[in-house]
Order: structure tokens, then sequence, then C-alpha cells
């Protein structure tokens, strides 16, 4: 797990169907009555000192929330109790989990029965929305009976389907809301989206409705131009909410699944991998990290001896770092750091043991000077 340290707080809408994945269905949601939303836990905006220019600060803005490639991020499901599902419930949502994992994504799911041992929290606590928190934010979450996630109403009666649980377990890979892309072009009618979602059976406020809805993302929290219609993380929205496009004053329904632009982001964000190419990163050797924004290297570690190792970045840049051990194929989080917006470098001092093996992953955010970026360890 990446509990890095925090050190501050187009596609078309007439997209073919053979663009879809595989478990996309052929109806779509019910026109009939307003249906239940996600709606965010709300989080503090993420400030910056004076020094950080704008264009740095977009581009960590852009992967502040996303993590290491290559984490595997175990989940727990609570099943007893007010907070507690149904077996069907839950095989709804592990359906979730599958397809997000059937894209062939570097990111891995485990379900485990220890709530310690869990990042992704599931509860569901009826009449309190369906939600998650937005990537790595789930790591702030104090407390083991803190859920991260939640489902507040009978999913089996969801005409949406697996695509409530895959757009929840969206926004923990790292994932906004689509709706709030500033580069869509909305007019809404604000009027009529407070009275909506104020309605039943949501009960919004005021405040709820602006966060989740009207509010317009930072540029810099989105790739590239591109609007997504038909993006799993978009909401569907009746006629006469949205004044411009003119296209989609008669309402805007997403098709059902993941759109080819769910896909495309995330295997940019989270690609494939194999454990078996990475270079060793020995003590005593500088390695060059020749990274664009958001590339990621990984390196292996095999102990010369057992003692105190420290690990770190060189350079005027903004990476996370974060270090596993592998156990048998299985990496287990030891330690990470993150010094974006920071004027030092990334930093990791363990206990490392020989004849273990550890694996280190670096994703740049930004390189702000020139001059190269490298890592050391001694």
């Amino acid at each position: 797990m990446s509990k890095v340290s925090k050190k501050s707080s187009s596609t078309s809408k007439k997209k073919k169907k053979s663009s879809r994945s595989q478990y996309t269905k052929k109806k779509t949601a019910s026109n009939s009555g307003i249906p239940n939303f996600c709606v965010l836990p709300e989080v503090p905006e993420r400030t910056f000192e004076a020094d950080v220019s704008p264009f740095r600060a977009s581009l960590i803005r852009f992967m502040a929330k996303k993590w290491v490639n290559g984490t595997k991020l175990r989940y727990y499901f609570f099943r007893n109790g007010t907070m507690g599902g149904a077996q069907n419930q839950i095989n709804m949502v592990k359906q979730g989990f599958d397809v997000w994992m059937q894209l062939g994504i570097g990111i891995s799911f485990e379900e485990v029965d220890d709530i310690g041992e869990a990042e992704i929290r599931v509860g569901f606590l009826q009449g309190d929305g369906a939600w998650s928190y937005v990537g790595r934010d789930v790591v702030d979450i104090p407390g083991q009976q803190e859920r991260t996630m939640n489902f507040g109403w009978d999913l089996t009666a969801d005409p949406r389907g697996v695509d409530t649980p895959v757009h929840e377990i969206g926004h923990t890979l790292g994932f906004p809301h689509e709706h709030q892309n500033p580069f869509a072009g909305i007019v809404w009618d604000e009027a009529a989206v407070y009275n909506y979602f104020g309605s039943p059976p949501n009960n919004w406020s005021q405040q709820q409705t602006f966060y989740n809805v009207l509010r317009k993302l930072n540029a810099g929290e989105v790739e590239g131009t591109d609007w997504d219609p038909d993006s799993v993380m978009h909401y569907a929205f009746p006629p006469n909410l949205i004044v411009e496009p003119e296209e989609y004053r008669n309402g805007l329904r997403p098709a059902l699944g993941l759109s080819a632009r769910d896909i495309e982001q995330v295997k940019l964000f989270y690609p494939e991998i194999n454990d078996a190419l990475y270079p060793e990163l020995k003590p005593l050797q500088s390695v060059t990290l020749q990274l664009q924004p958001a590339e990621q290297r990984d390196y292996l570690i095999k102990p010369p001896e057992t003692r105190d190792y420290t690990i770190q970045t060189f350079g005027q840049s903004d990476t996370v770092m974060v270090l596993f051990e592998d156990q048998d194929g299985d990496h287990r989080y030891v330690d990470g750091d993150d010094d974006s917006g920071m004027n030092f470098n990334s930093q990791i001092t363990e206990r490392l043991y020989k004849g273990r093996r550890y694996i280190l992953r670096i994703r740049l955010y930004s390189s702000y000077s020139t001059g190269e970026t490298a890592v050391m360890l001694w």
C-alpha cells in the first residue's frame, strides 16, 4: 500500500457499441423517478506556497491522488451491524472490482478478512448514499472502523447494475466526476439543478450539489481537453438541467459500461507491469531518472547485508516514492514519501534484510529546473 506522506494538506456521444467493455448491457437506467447519485465526501483543496508555479501545481494536482503503479489495494467488507451488507450486495461490489481488474491494469485488488490490512473499507449503511474517497485520500481516513466507500441503497434493484460499484471504485483509483470536467463546456440551469438534487431520494444540501455537480474541477486535475459524456464517472441528467451544449437540453444519459476513454485513461496511469524487467538499484550507485510527468520507474533492491538503508531522490523535481517488500510475488508496503510542492527531496530510511527482495517505485509529477533527477541507495 502506498501510504505516502502528504507534506501538505470526447469522446462522442455516438460511440459504437463495439467500443464498450464486454459487460456492457443493452438497457439504460430507468427514466422514471429520480435516481440515487454518488455524493463525494468533501476534502480540503490542496494549496501551495507562493514559489510553486501554476504549471508545477497543475502537474501535482493531476497526479496527487493517483497510486503508484504496481500497488495492490486490499478491500474489506462490513458484513454485520448497520454498516453490514448482504451477500448479494457484496457480490455486486466484488464484480465491480473484477471489471477493472479484467482490463489487465497495473493496480490489483484483493479481498481481506482483517480490516487492519485494508486500504479500502466498504460499508453498506442504508440512507447514507453511495460514495468513495478519491485515490490516495483513503489513506488519510483514520481508524479501522471508518469507511472509505459506501453503498446506501439496494444495488440489485439499481437499473445501472454493476456500473454503480464500478463508478465508486473508479474514484478509489483516483478518477473524479467527469461531468465536472472544466473542458465540458456545460452551462447549467443552476436553480433547476439545486431543486433536482435537493429533492428525494437524494435530498442534498446546496453545498453538496455544488461540490458534486456544479463545481468545475481545476484544469490541472484532468487529462487533456477532451470531455467524455459516456464515461462511467459521468452522472446521467434528465431534461431541463443542461442549457449548453444544446444537444443535451433534453437530457444526457451515458451508455452503461466503461467507455473507450475510461479504459484509455486507466491504462495511461496504471499500465500492465512485469516485475522481471526491473533493473537492480545497488548501494552507492546514482541512477538517473529520465522521466516525463506522470511516468514511473521501478527498481529491484537486494540488500547485500542487513542494516538501515536510505533511499533518496536528487534534483529539483516533484516525485512520489514507495518501497514494497516482495513476499513471493505479493508486494507489501514498507514505506513511502512524497515531496511534491516542497523544496526538498523524497527520502526513505528503513531496515532492509539480506536475502529479501524489495521493489522501489518512483513516479514523477514535475521537474521544475534544468538538470537531471536521480535516485540513490546507501
